[in-house]
């Protein structure tokens, strides 16, 4: 409650550390937890120690200062990082024991400098496109970028530690491109092993996949979403052992009876119906709150589910109660996971057209984040 506001992002440790083992259990073999992006909104450090705490055997992170963070903060288990652009850092990532990612000769080509300048060998990921058209080497540039990397192993200067790619359609199980894409990955693989890349581990499911596709299981998983408990597929994430670690609330900050036909908030898109109580909850778009949860997002406040009343502002938005109690620093929930009838991120994702995901990386702002349970604390 430090900011004044009551608005606060409540990760619960121990769900992340449950759903890893959850997860970890499933599939029966090595797991990256992935944490980047802040740990999905959770917090970068804390998330990665609990999902350690949970039984992941790796860490995973989009670019290298994420990587480098966990480095400075003590944690020591293995991190991949895989987004790199043209100077990347690659000597401070060796220096700190972290593995690399490559999709094209450059890419290659400075790790490679990196490695010599550091006497260090670096462990090397090679990603392939295999028909999500994002990161990765090209089934045209693939056996060059293999034989490339096989010379550098030769060499001394890498270790070919894994091969892998990233799918388009996992949270569609049955979707055609599954299978299209598992059978460019298996031929992928098969030029590198033939190459004489053969110690290096396979990976391509991420969170849906974790969930619902066990052929694409290979040598680790890779999931992100699903260590924090949410559903990739858009479900109920109960139904696959899983346990939401984020609650985001904030308190009242006024309460007032106005009459009926009053307009609320900007531009009047809400007007009461009658006589009514309108309580004031002082976060907004700036907070992360979706501007487009307007008239449409639910919350649990007085007791009840409720819409926002009006246009989301900047710094806060408006709750119509009618005649029940509620009083300035009474608990709004804007998500949570479920059991005491607030809604779920899944909720609010459904009812403005996005995603849970992009929920729980953009909430922040003036939320102040607390940490609930044990797991992984140091």
């Amino acid at each position: 409650m430090t900011n004044g506001t009551g608005a606060e992002v409540v990760v619960d440790l121990d769900a992340i550390a449950a759903n890893t083992a959850v997860l970890r259990e499933r599939v029966a073999r090595p797991l990256m937890a992935v944490v980047k992006a802040d740990g999905y909104g959770h917090g970068l450090v804390p998330a990665a120690r609990a999902a350690l705490a949970g039984g992941a055997d790796q860490l995973g992170v989009a670019v290298l200062h994420e990587a480098l963070a966990l480095r400075a903060a003590g944690v020591t288990a293995p991190v991949l990082a895989w987004l790199h652009g043209p100077g990347a850092d690659f000597t401070a990532a060796l220096a700190a024991d972290v593995e690399v990612s490559v999709n094209a000769a450059w890419g290659l080509a400075e790790v490679v400098a990196a490695a010599r300048a550091t006497g260090r060998t670096a462990r090397l990921h090679l990603c392939v496109d295999t028909g999500l058209s994002r990161e990765g080497a090209t089934v045209a540039e693939w056996p060059q970028l293999v034989a490339a990397a096989a010379r550098a192993q030769a060499d001394g200067d890498v270790e070919v530690a894994g091969l892998w790619s990233h799918m388009a359609y996992a949270d569609s199980p049955t979707h055609p491109t599954i299978g299209a894409q598992v059978r460019v990955f298996e031929e992928a693989v098969a030029v590198a092993r033939a190459a004489g890349l053969t110690g290096a581990r396979r990976h391509l499911a991420n969170s849906a996949a974790t969930v619902a596709l066990p052929e694409t299981w290979y040598d680790m998983v890779r999931p992100g979403i699903a260590v924090y408990g949410l559903d990739p597929l858009g479900g109920d994430a109960a139904a696959s052992g899983l346990r939401p670690a984020m609650t985001v609330r904030a308190a009242v900050a006024l309460a007032k009876r106005v009459p009926a036909g009053a307009g609320v908030s900007y531009g009047h898109t809400y007007s009461t119906a009658a006589g009514t109580t309108l309580a004031l909850v002082p976060v907004g778009y700036a907070d992360g709150v979706p501007r487009a949860g307007g008239n449409r997002a639910p919350v649990l406040a007085a007791g009840a589910r409720r819409t926002i009343a009006g246009r989301v502002c900047m710094d806060q938005f408006v709750l119509d109660v009618g005649d029940d109690p509620v009083a300035p620093g009474d608990e709004v929930v804007l998500w949570g996971p479920g059991d005491r009838g607030e809604p779920t991120a899944q909720d609010w994702a459904d009812a403005v057209d996005t995603i849970h995901y992009e929920l729980v990386t953009r909430i922040g702002g003036r939320f102040t984040r607390r940490y609930v349970g044990s797991a992984g604390a140091v």
